[in-house]
């Protein structure tokens, strides 16, 4: 009875503090990106950003055939940190919208150096989608670099697809309207009905890496490769496989006819001086 006693006059005092801990991490948390939103609109205007790309190889030819453009911020100490551990941050503040605007001008900018077949891809945020300036942002990366439309490529999530936003899917028919490319990105993954394929004039979907099949063959994961290889293409869409990283994957996809490929097993991401180099243009 007295041990009772003891827990239940203890009880509050072990919630609150649970309370402050969870206070003092909040605080923590809108502490770090606030550093993390200023440390980036220092690197909009100081340079701080570089990008990387990995490259996308046409099944067919064996050739180079696009690029997936990766941003990176650049750290005195930590050298090059990768997006993910800052554009999650990014996407929450107004500040996408000028993170975006400048991925689409630099990748714009490198892809002028490469022949015209290849094509660069960028991966799109909801809230840059929502900005109102992407149309406006792509005009002026097109007019200063003086790449064609279709050299030029947006991954859309299934969100983007699937949402009743109005304006994002104007904006989306307007960016097809201009000649861009638009991509479905890690298609196979979610839950995305077939009908919401067509609320947007897709070129492309991106098949998601879980879809390729391991080590072991497995006749289940192959059929459901190769149905999502054969929907994408009655969608008149060119099919890319994500995340490849073994000789029999490839051998596969070929197999199923499957358009174009990335992944480890061809490169790892790269410089834009290493992509020029690899293109034969350094």
């Amino acid at each position: 009875m007295a041990e009772a006693h003891i827990s239940t006059l203890s009880a509050p005092h072990g919630t609150e503090g649970a309370r402050a801990l969870r206070l003092r991490n909040a605080r923590r948390e809108v502490t770090e990106r606030r550093r993390i939103t200023q440390r980036l609109r220092q690197a909009l205007s100081g340079g701080g950003f570089v990008m990387a790309y990995q490259p996308v190889v046409n099944l067919r030819s064996g050739l180079v055939s696009g690029a997936e453009a990766l941003i990176r911020l650049s750290h005195a100490r930590r050298g090059l940190i990768p997006a993910a551990q800052f554009m999650p941050i990014a996407e929450r503040s107004e500040i996408i919208a000028d993170v975006g605007g400048w991925i689409v001008q630099a990748a714009s900018v490198d892809a002028q150096d490469w022949p015209e077949s290849v094509r660069v891809a960028i991966i799109l945020s909801t809230r840059h989608l929502q900005s109102g300036r992407l149309v406006r942002q792509v005009l002026d990366a097109l007019s200063r670099s003086g790449i064609a439309p279709e050299r030029l490529e947006f991954e859309l999530t299934e969100a983007m697809l699937l949402g009743e936003d109005a304006e994002m899917a104007a904006t989306l028919r307007a960016l097809h309207g201009l000649g861009v490319r638009l991509a479905l990105n890690n298609f196979g993954a979610g839950y995305t009905a077939l009908g919401a394929l067509k609320r947007v004039p897709l070129n492309s979907l991106r098949l998601d890496r879980k879809l390729l099949p391991g080590p072991t063959e497995d006749r289940a994961e192959t059929a459901i490769l190769n149905a999502a290889i054969s929907t994408g293409h009655a969608l008149d869409c060119r099919i890319l496989a994500e995340g490849v990283e073994t000789e029999a994957q490839l051998a596969l996809l070929r197999q199923l006819d499957c358009d174009e490929a990335q992944g480890p097993y061809f490169s790892q991401p790269v410089t834009a001086e290493d992509m020029r180099a690899m293109l034969g243009n350094a």
